[in-house]
């Protein structure tokens, strides 16, 4: 009997004991292939030899420093590489153990810079429905999913959330894709102005949903529309990279390809590949300045602040991410992807859209393809998807809840950089026997 406390109490999941390239292996030696990357974080695939030789290098010289006494190299130079690509006026990381953790930091981080300038009204976060940025209490109340709100709800601070840019859903009969983004992105305003321009420290969204829409970018000047309501009512914008970051959209930061820059971004999953628990919050200067000519001191911290072995393999998957030219392979094997999946789902009569950009794709699963229905959620479409693919041998990541929480199905699909063009039409095969059985399709 195991002692392990599982995220599913009522089944039993197999033991993995080995990883090679995009394939997982259990201890009866089926192999799966991984084609979410887990939840998003497989960016260099399993077994990466110089990726664990410089983990093991690190071992060999320091496991760990507290930061309340120490810095280290490996986080000097992780930073140093995060800060050389940023976009905009980031120039300080902070080094956490997870996307959950960078959030958290991110958050208060806002508050404390606020309160440092004497502008202590600023307390509330704004964020989008839809949204997910982590299950620590506060990245919980940021986060826009009902349904993983809805137990905790007592325990949360209070957010508002404004509605997500959700073009398949949400754009008007006759309007034009800028128009929507406009309307969408001016929901912001609204909501700053209801509650009060000098209450709103922060916005927060995230750049290309995952999780809980599935692989939604936002519509072109929506972001830039966002930035600039941020910048005329004096709010913090906090982009939420987490799932979509380090490359995993076809560029090293996300919100490139929307041409603008946060004040805050959080990252985790890609940075550390697997290979080690890792996430980052990095703030502008303009943001660090203000602490440090103030208080001097960000009321914040974790014992595990800075690992230096969880840096060293950072540094080492980011060094290997740009050095390998694996962006330029991700865009291109992203479009291959794409291609593969309209050849395959593009006329499924349960498939309403498939999005995404990079190798970070989703498919929305619906009832009726003409209208856009969902299917009833008491059929459990998105859970019979996850266990028909695993049988088959593809480790993909469905939800449900995609239109408000309750209603929708959607499948995320977020594999290795490495894919080969034969494993995408392995994922796009072992997919189409799960979507088929899910929907009970032939």
């Amino acid at each position: 009997m195991s002692h392990v406390f599982p995220r599913h109490s009522q089944s039993q999941p197999p033991v993995a004991v080995n990883g090679q390239g995009c394939y997982l292996i259990d201890q009866s030696g089926k192999r799966y292939l991984d084609g979410s990357g887990g939840a998003a974080v497989s960016c260099l695939g399993h077994g990466d030899a110089e990726i664990t030789a410089r983990i093991s290098e690190q071992l060999q010289k320091l496991a760990f420093a507290h930061t309340g006494f120490f810095t280290s190299e490996p986080a000097e130079r992780l930073a140093d590489l995060l800060i050389k690509h940023a976009p905009g006026n980031l120039d300080r990381v902070y080094f956490v153990s997870g996307g959950s953790e960078a959030v958290e930091a991110a958050i208060k981080l806002a508050r404390q810079y606020f309160t440092e300038k004497g502008e202590t009204s600023r307390s509330k976060v704004i964020s989008r429905l839809q949204s997910y940025h982590g299950n620590t209490l506060g990245a919980l109340a940021a986060g826009g999913n009902m349904w993983r709100r809805k137990p905790f709800a007592p325990l949360m601070i209070e957010t508002t959330h404004i509605s997500p840019c959700y073009a398949y859903r949400e754009q008007r009969e006759g309007e034009s894709i800028s128009d929507y983004g406009l309307r969408a992105a001016n929901e912001l305003e609204q909501e700053i102005l209801r509650i009060g321009a000098d209450q709103v420290m922060a916005f927060i969204a995230e750049p290309v949903v995952g999780a809980t829409l599935g692989a939604v970018p936002a519509v072109e000047g929506y972001f830039q529309r966002i930035r600039q309501i941020c910048d005329q009512y004096g709010v913090l914008l906090i982009l939420d990279e987490v799932m979509c970051g380090m490359g995993r959209t076809g560029s090293l930061y996300a919100c490139e390809q929307d041409g603008i820059a946060p004040d805050i971004m959080t990252i985790a999953k890609g940075l550390g590949a697997g290979y080690q628990p890792i996430g980052a919050m990095l703030c502008s200067d303009k943001i660090y300045t203000e602490i440090q000519q103030g208080s001097g001191f960000f009321q914040h911290g974790h014992t595990y602040l800075g690992h230096p072995v969880a840096c060293a393999a950072g540094h080492a998957v980011v060094n290997a991410i740009i050095e390998r030219d694996l962006i330029r392979r991700c865009r291109q094997q992203g479009e291959k992807l794409d291609a593969v999946l309209r050849e395959k789902f593009g006329e499924h009569p349960y498939i309403g859209d498939i999005r995404g950009r990079g190798l970070f794709r989703g498919l929305e699963l619906v009832r009726d393809r003409q209208t856009g229905e969902s299917f009833d959620p008491f059929l459990g479409v998105n859970k019979k998807l996850k266990k028909a693919a695993f049988e088959a041998g593809l480790i993909c990541y469905p939800m449900g809840g995609t239109i408000d929480g309750h209603k929708g199905d959607h499948v995320l699909l977020a594999p290795p950089f490495i894919i080969e063009d034969s494993q995408l039409d392995e994922l796009a095969d072992k997919l189409s026997i799960a979507v088929d059985v899910a929907t009970g399709f032939k």
